[in-house]
This record gives C-alpha cells, structure tokens and sequence, in this order.
C-alpha cells in the first residue's frame, strides 16, 4: 500500500508545473526533523527535466533562478535551507567526499572497468552515511549529468553566497579536509615516483624531488592549520607553496604526457596520469577553500563560494556519470587513443600525393598491389572449390588475406581502401588547428582535401586497372594450359551475383570497411606496443639471433621490426578479419561477408573468362557499377568512423563545415582538375 501511495505521489508531482513542484520542495525544508537528504533529494527532483521539452526550454536553469529569487526575497527560508545543508554535511562522513568523489580509485584500470560493468548487472546500494555515497541519492538517474552540466555557474556562485552563514566549514569539518590534503599529498607522491611514470619522465632528476616535496609541504601546512583550530596560532599557512609545488608536480605530469605520445603509452600509464592530476586539482581546490578570506571581507561570492560551488558540481558530475563505461573509457584511453591515432596520422602523411612525382609513385605502387591482389582473388576461389571444414576455410581465407595484404604492406605497395584510415587522421589534425576566419587556413585545408582526394583516386585506378586485367590474363593462360576453365561456370554466376549493388554487396563492403577502419586503429595500436616497449632492442638482445645474424644485422633486424611492426599486424589481422567473416555467417546462419573493390574487380575479370568473354553489355555494365558502389561504400566507412574516432581522441568538437564546404564547393568550380591530377610545376 506504502508503494501504491509513493507512486501515486510521485506521479502527482511529475503532473505539477515546475514552479510549484519547486516551491513544495522548497518549503518542506522549514521541517527541522526531517531527514535533510531527502528534503535536497526532492529539491534536485524539482530541477530535473521531466520531458524533452522542458530540458530543451532550460527547466533547470530557470528554476535555479526561481530558487535564488525566492531565497533572496525570504531569510527565512534561506536560513532553513542553510541548516538543513548543515546538518547533511554534519552528520555524515566526509574523508571519502573530498579524497575520492570523482576521482578514480586505486585499483586500477582493468578492476574499476569491472565494477563498472558489474553495477550495471546488479546495483550498488548507497551508504548514506557517507556524504560521497549521499550525491548518488541526490543524482539517482543515470542521465542527471545532462541537465547539471546546462546550470550556470554564477548562479551557483550565488547559490552558494546567499547560504555562506550555513555553509562555513565546521571545525569538524575542516579537520577532514585537513586529512584529505595530506591523503591526497601522499598519493601524488607515491604515484609520482611510480616506475610507470619516471620511466616516460623527460627528466627524471627534475621530476622526483617536486613530488617528494608535496607531502612535506602539505603536512606543513596541515600543521598549522591545525595550530589555528587548537587556538595555538593566529593565522595557517596561506597555503601559496603548498599550490606552487602542486603547480609544479601538473607540469611535469604534462611533460610526461607529451613524451608518452613519442616514446609509447599504455593504458596503466594514461590511468595513473589521470589520477594524479585529479588528485593534484582536488588539493589545490580544498586548499583555495581553506585558505579564502572570509565574506565580510569580499563583496559578493568570496574565493571560497566559487570553488565550493565549482567543486560540488564537477562532483556532482563526476559521481553521477561514475557507472557510465563510455564516459570511463573515453577518459582513461584519451592518451592511448590519441598516440594511436597520432600513429595513423604518421603513416597518413606518405598517402598525400602533393606533387606530379608523388602522384606517380601512388600509381605505381597501386599497381603492383593490383597484380598481388588479381593472384591473391584466385587462390581464394581455389580454396573456396576444395570444400575444406569451416575452420580450413576460414584459416586458408585469412592467410590468402593477411599474408598477401602483409607482402604488399612490406613491398611498399599501395591498397587504395587502406588510405582512408589513415588520411582521415591527418585531416582531424588540421581540421584542431584551422580557424575560419583565415582564409589561409581554408585554403590549405582545401589543398589538402584535393591532394586526399587524387591520391585516392590514383590508387583506385593502379589496384583495379591491374588487378582486373592480370585476373583476366591468369584465368586465360591457365585455363588454355589446362585445357578446362580455371573457374567453372557455376562459380562465375556466385561472383558476379556477389556483384550486384541491389543484393548484399553494400552492407557486406560496409562490413570491410569498418574493418579497414578497424586495421588503422591496430597499426597504431601496435607501433605504440613496439615503441613503448622497445622491441628494437629488446629483439637485438636475444641471444639465439645474435648468433644466427651477428650482432649488427640482429640490430638492424630489430629496428625493421619494431618500424614494421604496426603495419604487419594490422595487415595480418585485418586478412584474419576478411578472411573469417564469411565463415562466421554460415555458422550463425547470417548473411554476413565482406566485399573489397580490389577483389571484387579481380573476381569480374576470372567470371569474363570463364565465360568466354561472352557476358552481355548490360550484365558487365551493372557489375562495374556493383565494383563503383562497393568501393564507395568501403571508402566512406573507413574514412567517417577514422574521422570521428580521430576527433574524439584529440577531443576536437569541429563546427565550421559550413566555411569549408563553401571553400570546397569554390575550389570545384575554379579548378576541378585538381581533385584528379597534381599541379604542374608552375602551379604547385
């Protein structure tokens, strides 16, 4: 019945205008025997948004302004509020709220990641007896974060001024903060001499002492501020060392990020880095409130208000969005995934053709791709005629794939559905960079689009003008040699029935080109691995290869593959990725299987000789325009989630499409031929 009421009620309130929903919270708060995190509890409810339309009209905002209207127009009510946040702070353990809301735990990166998914299965229960545990009652919907992020910060600011006669810190309270500090100095200091961090420090003599330094200066100041409060000392510490050495501490924790993304990150290391620098911001932060001057002496929202009503919220925030994986991932892997993608982008830069002598090798080793790829397509059809068991099958797929796409890659050849992945790192670098108000930097955007675009296209012609004519020679030469068709006429009907861009040729060369996508984020992945654990060396150490090679070449061999490494692997896996797909549908039972235009072109050119060269016009014409489509659809892909994964990674929010589009839409006009072929000389 208790139940039934409660829901009755609540469906009641949500029925309320937002105004009396707020005022009916609001008063209860003269109610000195109620529970004060319920009564705020019912005051966060009245703010919460409970339609679309009243997120989209600013619900919450507005309320925070009827709020500070009402309380400035009635003392007592603002005094009643007042109490009832002083008894939630004073009655409930605070240690936790300052060392560790919103901060990331201790445990680790793998072990947080688990309990996040494991509060998803099964809920944790709050202890309000902890105030960190009381901001998940206040915040009980998972999405609370959405709407807290639109209010303003000055009106919080004077949220916080108009209950400052409530809200000073009780000496009790002081007291935790004062142990927090310390906490927090001796957790940045163990962390910073951590072997993970010195081993990525720039400079590791200039780096230790600053974080040995914190802790001494932090007890100092703890010391003193506890004299004040014993009534021993008339004035604390001003707590500017204490921030100088902290300061000094978020230096090198840059300086240390900066050289991750050259000498190799790893998901240990960008949580440490993390963890550290909230743990450095939370000090400084309860530091500025202990040591702000007090109202009388400041008009208007002292130091203090606004970073207790700066703290709160990012807490707030943080807290409500803890059991969110997507935001925990997003921001441990910023580092990893930045190197990674500054990987790509590395490799992305040798795709651009600039000049006509750059535009003639992109050609030339398209080419020699196209010849591998027109072999690679027939020994696949050769297997697909043995009939092996599911698992050959798809093993012998991913070795064609991943072997032939792994010599290619060695060779130095070029396949034009790699370039995506790649270039599309590139251009989120300069789309960080570029202002729109200078022409300059659209123009040079633009340059570079055009140099994407005919590099791109240069590769398309050198994989499919060879793939398809050497796929119609081997068909030829072999079937003569061996007096019956390489390809029955069976399989020739299945290839080009692969083919048509109305049957599943789209989704399946959808499919490949989050793959390809896929393979560019793996080679970054894997030329961080090599890099950051100095597999050079490491290969030249081994003792076996020393006597097989020598000494020095065991030295070069190292250093090719530790340069090589990322590219191998994401050639290899990607083969493994193409090669599996297929099989993997026929034992789900699901049309699933990929589509590449370099092997799709290949596989028209053995289904032409294994007719004899006698497929109708129309047949042949609507199988060109299946292999146009299916390279559309693997370049589009790859490229858009390459994109936008890479603009993630360097947090980059890009907003001048318009401008861009008009500047691309200009350069069409005034000179077309520029997205084809490189500038001559004179124009370059």
């Amino acid at each position: 019945m208790n139940g039934l009421t409660a829901f009755f009620r609540r469906l009641f309130a949500a029925e309320q205008p937002p105004e009396e929903r707020l005022r009916s919270a609001l008063f209860r708060c003269h109610d000195a025997a109620a529970d004060p995190l319920h009564l705020l509890r019912g005051l966060f409810a009245a703010c919460r948004p409970h339609s679309r339309s009243e997120a989209q009209a600013g619900l919450p905002a507005a309320q925070l302004q009827r709020l500070l209207q009402w309380l400035q127009a009635d003392p007592g009510l603002r005094n009643a509020l007042a109490r009832q946040v002083r008894r939630l702070i004073g009655e409930r353990r605070l240690l936790t709220f300052f060392t560790d809301s919103g901060i990331l735990p201790g445990t680790g990166f793998f072990s947080e990641g688990w309990r996040i998914v494991g509060s998803r299965l099964l809920p944790e229960v709050p202890d309000e007896r902890r105030l960190k545990d009381c901001l998940h009652v206040l915040c009980e919907r998972s999405d609370d974060w959405r709407w807290l992020e639109t209010l303003p910060g000055d009106a919080l600011r004077q949220l916080r001024a108009l209950l400052a006669a409530g809200l000073e810190p009780l000496p009790e309270v002081r007291t935790q903060m004062l142990d927090a500090i310390l906490l927090l100095a001796h957790r940045v200091s163990g962390v910073g001499v951590d072997g993970e961090l010195m081993r990525a420090s720039p400079n590791l003599d200039a780096d230790r002492p600053r974080f040995i330094a914190l802790s001494a200066e932090a007890l100092a100041f703890a010391d003193s501020h506890r004299a004040v409060l014993a009534g021993t000392l008339a004035e604390g510490d001003d707590g500017s060392q204490l921030q100088v050495i902290s300061a000094q501490c978020r230096d090198s924790l840059q300086r240390i990020r900066r050289r991750a993304l050259q000498v190799g990150a790893s998901q240990h290391l960008s949580y440490l880095l993390l963890r550290s620098e909230q743990s450095l911001e939370r000090l400084e932060t309860l530091v500025t409130i202990l040591t702000a001057p007090p109202a009388a002496a400041v008009a208007g929202p002292t130091p203090a208000d606004c970073a207790w009503s700066d703290f709160i919220q990012a807490t707030l925030l943080a807290e409500n969005r803890r059991n969110s994986l997507r935001h925990y991932l997003g921001e441990v892997s910023h580092l990893l995934a930045l190197r990674v993608t500054e990987n790509a982008a590395h490799s992305g830069e040798h795709y651009i053709c600039e000049a006509a002598a750059d535009y003639r090798r992109m050609w030339v080793s398209a080419a020699g791709a196209g010849v591998l790829i027109g072999a690679m397509a027939l020994l696949k059809i050769l297997v697909a005629g043995l009939h092996p068991p599911l698992f050959v099958e798809a093993l012998l797929y991913s070795l064609i794939y991943g072997g032939g796409f792994a010599l290619i890659y060695l060779l130095g050849l070029t396949i034009a559905t790699k370039q995506p992945a790649m270039t599309a790192q590139t251009l989120a670098g300069l789309l960080g960079d570029l202002k729109p108000t200078r022409p300059a930097d659209l123009e040079r955007l633009v340059d570079v689009i055009a140099a994407v675009t005919r590099s791109q296209l240069a590769a398309i012609a050198g994989n499919v003008a060879l793939a398809l004519p050497v796929a119609i020679a081997i068909g030829w030469g072999l079937s003569a040699w061996l007096g019956e068709p390489v390809v029955g006429s069976e399989k020739a009907a299945h290839l080009l029935a692969d083919l048509d861009p109305l049957g599943w040729a789209l989704p399946h060369a959808a499919i490949a080109g989050f793959y390809l996508f896929l393979s560019g984020l793996i080679t970054g992945f894997f030329d961080n691995q090599a890099t950051y654990a100095n597999i050079g060396p490491r290969l030249a150490r081994l003792r076996w290869l020393q006597v097989l090679l020598g000494a020095s070449r065991a030295t070069r061999f190292g250093d090719y593959i530790q340069d090589k490494l990322g590219g191998i692997m994401g050639n290899l896996l990607f083969g493994c990725m193409l090669g599996s797909t297929g099989v993997i549908g026929q034992i789900l039972g699901l049309p699933l299987d990929i589509r590449h235009i370099a092997f799709s072109s290949a596989n028209l050119g053995y289904a032409l000789t294994a007719f004899d060269f006698a497929l109708a016009a129309p047949a042949l014409a609507w199988a060109a325009c299946g292999i146009a489509l299916i390279g559309a659809t693997n370049l589009i892909v790859s490229f858009v989630l390459a994109l936008r994964t890479a603009l993630a990674a360097r947090r980059i929010r890009f907003s001048h499409w318009g401008p861009l589009l008009r500047a691309i839409g200009r350069r069409l006009r005034q000179s077309p031929g520029s997205f084809f072929m490189p500038p001559r000389k004179d124009q370059a």
